[in-house]
């Protein structure tokens, strides 16, 4: 029975996304068999009252990078094999002594912005230092899984090595499915200002530049004609700038927001969205394309990458910059016959993104990584 350490994120950075796959791990692996521990930074000082965002920063750095590392020492000496599931977190080699160890790379958008490339991710002066920690780490690191293609080729750029990668694409974190619609109306009744009975147009992410919501706004607003329903961003929040945006585009009583939607609520949005419109500037993986796809929900989507390695041919993929492209992309689902072809696409796909296989091909690396055999250029 191995014994695995997963290494996770401070839970008041709140990086959803990351947390909801250390605990994808978690359970699978003990499904599989596995022992396994979740060792990550606790909010000591981060959670103490502070007058200023910054200091709270400040106080959440002390807990992550001078406390966690003692308990994180001692917890490595009981583990057979440690996962550093975050490459955020690279950081923390450091701390693990000999036990074998591997780091998951989702994306290197912050540290190629850091670098100056253009990811739509800029950094600060003290996050450009923070980057260029975490990819020092990274060259380091023995093995490194990445979620797509595109992030494997970004891993072997900048740490100036080959070799050391395995491409492990990313599970669906939850068992998203089509749910009917009353069940779906039900789910959604608390949703306020939405009328899931009027069709609606869906966008799932957070206010980073990257996800590109205001061309969402623009791009919906070219259709106001045509779709007489709603606009649905589930995440965060709208900035008082996007709301601005929605008023001036003539949107503002047609945009609700569904903040922080749990599981069941984003599984109904996608069940009865007419679509997912999803412009991204840059993504490492693009988790929103595949739950809606296993939801029957369309995808319109750009075509940067990874998202062509993820969708294939079954989305609706449209260069960024090309508003219009997106505009008649969800002109074309108006058509019952075309929809439906996309949507039959969409479900195919979804399955290739098996949280099950996933696990097994994590388990089979760790084996690997155990035996000692070199990691294969996959």
């Amino acid at each position: 029975m191995i014994k695995v350490l997963l290494i996770g994120n401070y839970r008041p950075d709140a990086q959803e996304s990351m947390l909801r796959f250390c605990a994808m791990l978690e359970s699978g692996l003990v499904r599989l068999g596995c022992q396994v521990r979740v060792a990550s930074p606790q909010p000591l000082l981060g959670r103490l009252p502070a007058p200023a965002t910054g200091l709270r920063k400040w106080l959440g750095y002390v807990d992550k990078y001078c406390l966690f590392p003692f308990s994180l020492r001692r917890a490595a000496g009981w583990a057979d094999i440690v996962h550093i599931c975050d490459q955020s977190n690279a950081v923390y080699l450091d701390c693990v002594g000999s036990a074998p160890c591997l780091v998951t790379c989702h994306d290197l958008l912050a540290v190629r912005g850091a670098l100056g490339e253009d990811t739509a991710c800029p950094a600060s002066a003290l996050g450009t230092l923070l980057q260029k920690w975490i990819l020092s780490r990274l060259k380091r690191a023995p093995v490194i899984a990445c979620d797509s293609l595109n992030t494997k080729q970004d891993v072997e750029r900048l740490t100036e090595r080959s070799g050391h990668t395995r491409l492990i694409h990313v599970g669906l974190n939850f068992p998203y499915r089509a749910m009917p619609e009353p069940e779906a109306a039900a789910a959604l009744k608390d949703v306020a200002g939405l009328d899931s009975d009027r069709p609606f147009v869906l966008h799932v992410g957070s206010n980073e530049r990257r996800k590109n919501r205001p061309a969402v706004m623009r791009i919906y607003a070219r259709l106001a004609g045509l779709l007489p329903g709603q606009l649905v961003f589930a995440g965060e929040p709208l900035t008082p700038e996007l709301r601005r945006l929605a008023a001036e585009l003539d949107l503002a009583g047609r945009v609700v927001e569904a903040v922080k939607p749990d599981n069941l609520v984003l599984q109904a949005l996608y069940s009865r969205a007419f679509a997912l419109l999803y412009p991204s500037l840059a993504e490492g993986f693009g988790w929103p394309v595949i739950e809606a796809q296993a939801c029957g929900c369309p995808v319109v989507a750009s075509d940067r990458p990874p998202l062509p390695e993820i969708t294939g041919d079954s989305a609706l993929l449209k260069d960024v910059a090309d508003e219009e492209g997106f505009a008649a992309a969800l002109r074309e689902l108006l058509d019952a016959g075309r929809r439906a072809v996309w949507i039959e696409k969409g479900y195919d796909n979804a399955k290739r993104f098996d949280a099950d296989g996933m696990i097994r091909e994590y388990l089979a690396l760790y084996k690997e990584i155990l035996a000692g055999r070199p990691i294969p250029l996959t």
